[in-house]
């Protein structure tokens, strides 16, 4: 491999989550630099969480190309919806258990966008749904849930991977997607344009 190819098949992951380093790392894949997006993730007035999901990760992966033009640059992000109802990262414990009262006993969809660039400039964004169903969750769960601040940082206040695994009686689709990183679409885009795993 020349110094020139090397070059071309540099990865930057465009986030600083450790739960998608580690899910890349599941499949072989280490990217060669780390460099989070920061931008702003509000939602926009009435904006569906589909969109959301594919807005924010196509942004985070334009904004680290100005910097980095010759390498292959993987963003994503994840939302949680019940219905149209957008469950971002919970600012407190309250807001958690608000959160989590919402989902008890339901249906809601966890969306991924993921966006590639190639070294040569071609930008690729999609977005990968999941359907996970909650049991109903009594008092006493939930409390023992919130004392373990494993809701911090997590969209919707949960995470599958996490004690709220307990919590989940079915899920239809990719359970990676709602780790953070659905894993067969990810390396389909990558081997797809020209990444050598």
């Amino acid at each position: 491999m020349t110094a020139s190819t090397k070059n071309k098949n540099t990865l930057i992951l465009a986030s600083a989550s450790p739960r998608r380093q580690e899910l890349l790392a599941q499949i072989g894949i280490t990217p060669d630099l780390i460099i989070p997006a920061d931008i702003d993730e509000t939602p926009e007035p009435q904006e569906a969480p589909r969109k959301l999901a594919e807005r924010l990760a196509s942004a985070k992966a334009a904004i680290i190309r100005k910097n980095h033009p010759d390498c292959f640059i993987l963003a994503a992000d994840t939302v949680v919806a019940l219905g149209r109802r957008i469950l971002e990262k919970a600012r407190d414990a309250q807001e958690a258990r608000k959160f989590l009262s919402l989902l008890s006993g339901c249906r809601h969809k966890v969306y991924s966008g993921i966006s590639l660039i190639t070294p040569e400039g071609k930008q690729y964004t999609r977005v990968v749904a999941t359907t996970v169903a909650f049991k109903r969750l009594s008092e006493p769960e939930l409390e023992h849930y919130l004392a373990y601040d494993e809701w911090q940082g997590k969209a919707g206040a949960y995470a599958i991977q996490g004690r709220a695994a307990a919590f989940i009686k079915t899920i239809n689709g990719s359970y990676s997607n709602v780790v953070g990183l659905p894993l067969f679409e990810t390396t389909n885009m990558l081997q797809g344009n020209g990444y050598v795993l």
